[in-house]
């Protein structure tokens, strides 16, 4: 592919929810442009954009994927978004690199949630939007349904700046409202002829063309005081006024089209070309002053064949290949070998990267999403990408024995290539514990093991790390004696346990007159140590216990450590059954942010959760913050409920805040079921 100035590139993230069919629209640009001979479908997994197996099988995008495409002379980088929420992450990293966005509704359903939230995140970016409202063709469509829903929910200057001719089955085109022309096309080959607007639209036309002449002028001072001087504005002042409100973000352009059936695609296309900024008209404090090469990784590809892939988009300055750069973020250099673009997975050499051009680069060893890379001399940080926290926890272990190194080997690709994927390992239930942002995204992480890594695991519900303590004060006696011929064992304590707030555990001596020697202390101490691992009414780890040794004997042969220890922990194991045992649980804090309308529905469900409202505080864009307190048992699938109560537009994160006693009707539920557990083992 040749290599295109600044001014020539534009940089277009397609958005919107699942099902509004954006991949179709990539594939529909992409063949009128002539970088594919046959139009691609998701339905068929023929589509270029949605190539990983698991996008085929499921007939979604899960992954964000680069199409650039030519046309009239300029490169326009499409980078093609999930429109799952699992899947946002993709979105917010491709929002952070492009410079205009293409928001794609279904003309039958309108405004969807994940429309909502990706719209959101554009506004944050301050991108311009253009609107294309698909499926025309679809039975139920209906064009200024879908406008007047987006002026209501977006609160924006919405204005077509075409018509449909017809809908549903009878969709043939669109009215060019600035070119006043009727485009009929053919949707063999996306190409259409201009005609004379047919009468009976006139009236719908003209009113249209109203709303255009008026944001024309209120992008421009001196074509406004023509406008309201009641002077006609010429053709060019009008696509000049345009441009400029767009670029400014100030209102948002709305076209139409069918992309199966491969109508309005060419208006798009000329439209990205002729309307949306380039790099150049964008230019603000991201392009460091000094132009030296300056980039932002936004996505990481992991491929067994192919090794590590980093997209990266160029804020300042160019790239040649076999160069070496800097990464700003490890401080450590790296070598760049072959420069190349892709088309969904095909790869097309580039000799250099201008300013502003989205690019691909293989086999980088340190680099991650996020990272800066730039030059040595001049060494730039860029702003990162936020990515959104992962909320549901699963734990994982190989089905085969062997293949531990080779899970953990393959994780670690994977979290490499996914922000929004987290890897721990719980020392108290010795489980490794993967997190994601919901099941969909989960089940799709352990099919990539399975198929690209060879790695089968088997998955369940984390365990609980329940505690054990005490609530009464006991006095108990442990006594190690083995004397048969010859040197024998013998240990004897006396000890004291009770409830202890200030800790996990604590140990203490009032030992008078030598009963127990001094050197047998620590052996004491230690076999206390070990005994509190597991606890007498579920084997749970024992917290909040304060051990006295106060009394005991011993002989001045037999006597050793290992009597003393053995002897310490007989004590405790029986002192602690007297001492009132009781369960206890993790308790989270847990913060909640959602809209205003589910804080009822919200608080309701946190309360069926054993949970405890802390407080609410209001947040910007109509949003609510609810603090609580709520047990780790009730929040293990709290991230699908989460979804489902709000329809995917609320999300959490908790974290460790205290211990606090199991009601007795759970507890013993949860023993009996623990004992279950330990006699199959």
């Amino acid at each position: 592919m040749k290599v295109y100035e600044t001014s020539r590139i534009r940089n277009i993230a397609v958005i919107g929810h699942g099902g509004a069919g954006k991949t179709s629209l990539v594939e529909a640009l992409l063949y009128n442009a002539g970088h594919t001979s046959r139009l691609g479908k998701v339905d068929e997994g023929t589509a270029t954009t949605d190539f990983f197996p698991e996008e085929v099988k499921r007939k979604i995008s899960v992954s964000t994927a680069l199409a650039p495409c030519e046309w009239k002379d300029s490169k326009i980088n499409i980078v093609d978004t999930p429109g799952y929420s699992d899947f946002f992450g993709e979105v917010k990293g491709a929002l952070r690199v492009v410079d205009s966005v293409v928001v794609v509704l279904c003309a039958v359903s309108g405004v969807e949630v994940q429309t909502e939230i990706g719209w959101k995140e554009a506004e944050k970016a301050n991108h311009p939007k253009i609107a294309f409202v698909n499926k025309m063709d679809r039975e139920n469509a209906n064009f200024d349904r879908v406008l007047q829903q987006m002026k209501d929910v977006f609160k924006k200057n919405v204005i077509p700046l075409q018509l449909p001719i017809g809908s549903e089955a009878q969709f043939s085109g669109v009215i060019d409202l600035l070119k006043m022309k009727a485009c009929k096309y053919n949707p063999k080959d996306g190409s259409y002829q201009e005609k004379e607007i047919p009468a009976e639209l006139s009236g719908a036309v003209e009113a249209a063309r109203d709303a255009i002449m008026e944001a024309a002028a209120e992008g421009d001072d001196e074509l406004l005081i023509k406008y309201l001087d009641g002077e006609v504005l010429t053709e060019e002042e009008v696509s000049l006024g345009l441009k400029k409100a767009f670029w400014a973000n100030n209102f948002v352009p709305a076209l139409c089209g069918s992309a199966i059936n491969n109508i309005g695609v060419r208006h798009l296309l000329d439209f990205l070309v002729d309307v949306a900024p380039s790099p150049v008209d964008v230019a603000d404090e991201e392009s460091p002053t000094n132009k030296t090469f300056s980039a932002l990784v936004f996505k990481t590809l992991a491929d067994p064949y192919v090794g590590k892939l980093s997209f990266f988009r160029v804020f300042s300055g160019n790239l040649k290949g076999d160069s070496t750069v800097y990464n700003a973020n490890k401080e450590k250099e790296e070598k760049v070998g072959q420069i190349f673009t892709m088309r969904g997975k095909q790869q097309e050499p580039l000799s250099e990267v201008k300013e502003g051009d989205i690019a691909v680069v293989a086999k980088l060893q340190v680099t991650e999403t996020g990272d800066t890379i730039c030059s040595k001399e001049n060494p730039v940080k860029l702003e990162g990408i936020e990515f959104p926290e992962p909320m549901l926890s699963i734990a994982i272990e190989p089905k085969s024995k062997g293949d531990e190194d080779k899970l953990s080997s393959a994780l670690t690709k994977l979290i490499e290539a996914d922000p929004t994927l987290r890897l721990t390992k719980n020392v108290e239930t010795k489980e490794t514990i993967l997190t994601g942002t919901g099941e969909t995204h989960l089940d799709i992480v352990l099919e990539r093991l399975h198929q690209k890594y060879g790695v089968d695991v088997n998955s369940h519900t984390p365990s609980v790390p329940y505690r054990e303590t005490i609530r009464g004060t006991v006095q108990q006696e442990g006594k190690y004696k083995k004397q048969t011929g010859g040197r024998g064992q013998y240990g004897h304590v006396w000890l004291t346990l009770e409830p202890y707030a200030d800790g996990e555990f604590a140990f203490e001596e009032k030992i008078f007159g030598g009963a127990v020697p001094k050197q047998y202390f620590p052996a004491v101490e230690k076999g206390l140590r070990e005994a509190i691992q597991e606890g007498v009414l579920a084997g749970y780890p024992v917290t909040g216990v304060k051990a006295t040794l106060y009394d005991g004997s011993y002989h001045p042969v037999d006597s050793s450590e290992m009597a003393f220890k053995i002897a310490a922990s007989m004590a405790f194991k029986k002192g602690m059954e007297k001492a009132d045992p009781v369960l206890l649980e993790p308790i989270m804090n847990v913060e909640v942010l959602v809209p205003e309308q589910f804080m009822g529905d919200i608080i309701g469900d946190l309360n069926g959760k054993r949970g405890r409202i802390m407080g609410m505080e209001p947040q910007e864009g109509g949003m609510q913050l609810i603090k609580a307190q709520v047990p780790l048992a009730e929040m293990q699938d709290y991230a699908t409920a989460l979804k489902s109560i709000t329809q995917g537009r609320g999300s959490f994160k908790m974290e460790f805040a205290s211990y606090e006693e199991v009601p007795a009707r759970l507890a013993e539920e949860i023993i009996e079921k623990r004992k279950a557990e330990r006699e199959k083992e």
